[in-house]
């Protein structure tokens, strides 16, 4: 079994991430994450020797809310508990930053992770902001 390390808030290079996110999500655009992780309260790599098989980022509202975003895992490390132990480490981070609530959104497909990972059921609202194609 492959040893894998995971890093809070360590550096990772946007070139990594897209990498990672281009195998992992069909259709992703490559963009330069560096914006987005000055902002985040932490964020959480995995990595298998050298190589990067695992993220997910932590956003906040600079109080107690804290949000999960973009949990990945690469697809040859799938199934192997990587990504729960990602947002287990967001979660500890999350409460050790002060944080009193951790949300997240997700797929119908990808509801028994999340509750695997502890999270509960709540009712949400959400606005697209992206203008409709008509």
């Amino acid at each position: 079994m492959i040893r894998i390390e995971y890093r809070i808030s360590a550096p990772v290079s946007s070139e990594s991430l897209n990498a990672l996110f281009a195998l992992a999500w069909e259709g992703h655009v490559p963009h330069d994450f560096s914006p987005i992780l000055q902002r985040s309260l932490c964020h959480v790599t995995a990595h298998a020797g050298d190589q990067l098989v695992g993220f997910v980022n932590v956003a906040w509202d600079g109080g107690v809310h804290a949000f999960l975003l973009d949990t990945t895992v690469h697809p040859d490390f799938q199934r192997q508990g990587i990504g729960q132990k990602l947002v287990e480490q967001a979660t500890l981070e999350a409460r050790r930053r002060g944080c009193h609530w951790l949300h997240v959104d997700f797929e119908e497909h990808l509801e028994s992770f999340y509750r695997s990972c502890g999270f509960q059921y709540t009712l949400a609202g959400l606005i697209s902001l992206q203008e409709e194609n008509t």
